[in-house]
């Protein structure tokens, strides 16, 4: 079974007269550094000189801003959250040559660590405190008192207090409030990526997508096909995530439940070989390399395919379709490089 920890179990005066940099004021960012700074923490943040957009709204919302390099030269405890193919580039050139000896290095996925594309010195914490829910609905819960469940791993433990210390940052953005769960870099990261990969944001389109493009070229409207395949996929994820599988079968009707398990049986079998092949590229770092390789040469397949993605019929329907419910508060995406 896997350990928890929870409010009880963490000590946030740990956190006293220590200085939290958070380096990015993204989604997560914005979350981590306010969250912190509500709890009690001194937090600053670090941002890349050039930042126009996140600069203006972390001093809107009462932080130092520093360049990164300062940033960790003033804190003893340096949470990373910016994207993760230029974690590695700004750590060589701002944070790994400026980390105090004894301080704590923390991160909110472990692909650059567990993938060795950073490696920390000797003399640091290296930790990670990663919530699993993004960073709008970190902030938005623990606004209201709750907080969201996290993951809690030390890589490295050079104080010797590298897990007592995670654990009260954990409770300072919330995520003790509902349960942090043990684990390690390796284990979070090739789960993670799996679980993207494969259902949260790879299969679920992947599906999606080929059973919208059956119905349309079988000659059924687009409309039904949106609703069919796509609209009522919130009821089904809704039912799922307040009981698991066996609350959603018990609340649909039998001839879903006969029929979603029958076909489901035929999915199952065809794409298990595959899954293992996904599971293999990301556990020998294929996927990893790929990733950063292609970021690095400018992301023209990337970028190609996200273009393709949203000129799909079924973005193109949808969109029309959402905007006809106001009660959605439909999204638009404008996209550019």
């Amino acid at each position: 079974m896997a350990t928890l920890y929870y409010d009880k179990d963490a000590d946030l005066s740990l956190l006293d007269g220590k200085t939290i940099a958070i380096i990015g004021y993204g989604s997560q960012g914005h979350a981590h550094a306010l969250n912190a700074k509500e709890s009690g923490c001194k937090v600053i943040i670090g941002l890349h000189e050039s930042s126009t957009r996140s600069k203006p709204k972390a001093e809107a919302d009462g932080f130092t801003v520093m360049s990164v390099a300062d940033a960790t030269k003033a804190a003893d405890i340096v949470m990373i959250l910016i994207h993760d193919t230029i974690q590695a580039q700004v750590y060589d050139e701002s944070i790994g040559p400026n980390l105090k000896p004894g301080a704590m290095l923390m991160f909110a996925h472990g692909f650059n660590i567990h993938f060795k594309t950073i490696v920390p010195p000797a003399n640091v914490d290296v930790t990670m405190v990663a919530p699993k829910a993004p960073g709008h609905r970190v902030r938005e819960v623990f606004t209201e008192g709750a907080g969201t469940p996290g993951l809690l791993a030390v890589h490295q433990d050079a104080t010797g207090n590298a897990k007592a210390l995670a654990l009260a940052y954990a409770r300072a953005i919330g995520c003790t409030r509902a349960g942090v769960i043990e684990t390690t870099f390796k284990e979070e990261t090739e789960t993670d990526l799996f679980g993207e990969q494969t259902v949260l944001c790879g299969g679920v389109t992947a599906l999606i997508r080929a059973a919208f493009e059956t119905l349309v070229k079988a000659g059924y409207q687009p409309e039904i096909a949106y609703f069919e395949c796509l609209h009522e996929l919130k009821l089904i994820v809704d039912l799922m995530y307040e009981g698991g599988m066996s609350y959603m079968w018990y609340s649909v009707s039998d001839t879903a439940e006969y029929g979603g398990y029958t076909v489901g049986d035929m999915v199952e079998d065809m794409v298990k070989e595959e899954f293992a092949g996904v599971l293999s590229r990301i556990q020998d770092g294929s996927f990893a390399k790929e990733w950063v390789a292609e970021y690095r040469n400018g992301s023209p397949n990337f970028k190609a395919r996200r273009n393709d993605e949203h000129s799909l019929l079924i973005e193109q329907v949808g969109a029309e379709l959402r905007d006809m419910m106001p009660f959605l508060h439909a999204k638009r995406i404008k996209q550019s490089d």
